[in-house]
């Protein structure tokens, strides 16, 4: 029988109950203490580094938001490994989804189509997006253009502009949804493949 019991911390419960009041300091010192962690696991799922500090970004973010829901977390490590586990297989999933589609338009697309209407599309579709972006409030604007046109991450942006880690976090997320939300609007199946690769 297996009794050997997972190590909880004496002060992880009293780390929770802050974070729940909204308390960024101990916010970090969990962030500091299991970031590697997740990432490094998050990376041997995933294979990409990219892919890898984007679910532990996320892992994070879910764990700000819970609330007051974050004090009921018996076991902190246990609940971090398991959400990043399934954020992970989330994103292979979505993967595979995508070489899906992608072999699906292989197949249904006109090997005769015009290089100069390809253009056009990408032209227009860029358009879509650019117009997107613009409509975005200025601070939401900037984080999303530092991290995906600059390529900074979170770490460097917060530095950039002053602000939280936890605030680009959350700046960035609100801008990628209002983003998909305006693209799915603006173009039809075929266009919204594409350009969601732009991001």
């Amino acid at each position: 029988m297996y009794s050997q019991r997972i190590k909880i911390w004496p002060d992880e419960k009293v780390l929770l109950a802050k974070i729940a009041r909204g308390r960024e300091d101990a916010f970090a010192i969990i962030y500091n203490r299991f970031r590697k962690k997740i990432y490094t696991f998050s990376l041997q799922m995933l294979k990409s580094e990219e892919q890898a500090e984007e679910v532990m970004q996320e892992t994070f973010l879910k764990l700000w938001q819970l609330q007051d829901d974050v004090e009921r977390i018996n076991n902190l490590e246990v609940y971090l490994r398991t959400l990043t586990r399934n954020k992970c297989l989330n994103v292979i999933r979505r993967l595979k989804l995508e070489v899906s589609a992608d072999r699906e338009m292989k197949w249904s697309w006109d090997e005769a189509h015009n290089e100069t209407e390809e253009h056009i599309l990408l032209r227009d579709t860029t358009n879509v997006l650019k117009a997107g972006i613009a409509l975005l409030p200025q601070q939401q604007r900037q984080v999303y253009q530092l991290c995906r046109e600059e390529g900074l991450k979170y770490e460097e942006v917060a530095e950039r502009l002053n602000l939280s880690p936890l605030t680009v976090q959350t700046h960035m997320k609100m801008a990628l949804r209002f983003l998909r939300n305006h693209l799915s609007k603006h173009t039809d199946l075929v266009i919204l493949t594409i350009i969601f690769r732009l991001f």
